[in-house]
């Protein structure tokens, strides 16, 4: 695991304008754009706003290897209450069904629980993407309860149902902390058959690989978490590594970064199109400003328009047909299976 965040390490790809200068100068593969018009797909265009993703901040307990976000504990970014309160206010439009937070360890923000009781109050789906180990966190032990409490839906990250592969990608201890909180969720009620709490597992591929069938790997997860520790969860989802922030770092050290490139463009698959997260998602960063999706927040590639868009002046009308800005890193959401905040998106 990452010791440091990049930009504690002083690294040069913990500039958005570097990384988008190696995935656009470096990769010999043709540009995603050029893609669509060879396979004579139709510009990208969102076709609805559904979602509300929102990232609280880049505080987080944990400093994972192949972290887009690049968070850790030495991240100060944060969502203030002004900004929480502009993106609820936003929320009340109701083109949304969906309220997802995200981080960093979305939980860590002051403002986290208020910004549940608000959405909740409003209607809307509540889903909490955490890192598990925040709710053994010296304050948060509170949490789990909490989140039962309000009906939030948990997409809890598990890289693998093996220790070994897990503290790989996550540091030592990660997995027993995580197996321990997943426990605590189930006499809670999450993930059980029958319960409306729904605790949805998330695999990324430890090593530079596309993820395997989502079904077949649900089957093992389910099987193996059962027989070892009685744990039991709702479904589980696979999302692809994209290839920025500490991900594209690790490939850049190993070598592999065309390797990978050439892999997730050699994987395009045209049905994934339709389903792209981005047609129907907006993003919000810490500081309230607007995005298709979270990586492109993370390569700062802000929402096409004349000037930058901020959550404070959300128009639903201007936004829910925009046309969605792409990139190189674009190809992971599109190859095999696809890749989106639900997992994959169509059959390979």
């Amino acid at each position: 695991m990452a010791s440091l965040t990049l930009l504690r390490q002083h690294s040069k790809l913990a500039d958005p304008r570097e990384q988008l200068r190696i995935l656009n100068e470096r990769s010999q593969q043709p540009a995603f754009e050029a893609q669509f018009q060879n396979q004579q797909l139709p510009g990208l265009h969102a076709t609805s706003i559904e979602t509300l993703q929102i990232n609280l901040g880049k505080l987080c307990n944990m400093t994972c290897e192949h972290c887009h976000v690049d968070a850790g504990p030495d991240r100060r970014e944060i969502m203030t209450a002004e900004t929480v309160q502009e993106c609820l206010q936003a929320l009340e439009h109701s083109g949304f069904q969906t309220l997802d937070l995200t981080g960093g360890a979305p939980e860590m923000n002051p403002h986290f629980k208020d910004l549940v009781i608000a959405a909740r109050k409003l209607g809307r789906r509540i889903i909490d993407r955490s890192n598990l180990t925040i709710l053994l966190a010296p304050g948060f032990q509170d949490l789990p309860q909490f989140l039962a409490d309000q009906n939030v839906e948990i997409i809890a990250s598990l890289p693998c149902y093996l220790q070994e592969n897990t503290d790989a990608q996550r540091g030592d201890g990660a997995y027993q902390k995580s197996i321990q909180a997943l426990q605590k969720l189930n006499s809670l009620g999450y993930g059980i058959p029958g319960s409306e709490l729904k605790l949805t597992l998330v695999y990324n591929p430890v090593g530079f690989s596309l993820p395997p069938n989502q079904s077949e790997l649900e089957a093992a997860y389910r099987r193996e978490l059962k027989q070892r520790f009685e744990v039991q969860f709702t479904n589980l989802i696979t999302i692809t590594n994209m290839p920025i922030s500490r991900f594209l770092s690790e490939l850049i050290q190993q070598e592999r970064f065309e390797e990978y490139m050439e892999r997730l463009v050699n994987a395009f698959n045209p049905a994934t199109v339709s389903g792209l997260m981005c047609r129907s998602i907006l993003s919000v960063d810490w500081q309230g400003f607007l995005y298709d999706c979270d990586f492109n927040q993370m390569l700062n590639l802000p929402v096409a328009a004349l000037k930058r868009r901020h959550i404070r002046d959300f128009d639903y009308d201007d936004l829910v047909s925009r046309k969605i800005v792409t990139g190189q890193h674009c190809f992971g959401c599109t190859a095999g299976a696809g890749s989106s905040c639900g997992g994959a998106i169509t059959p390979p």
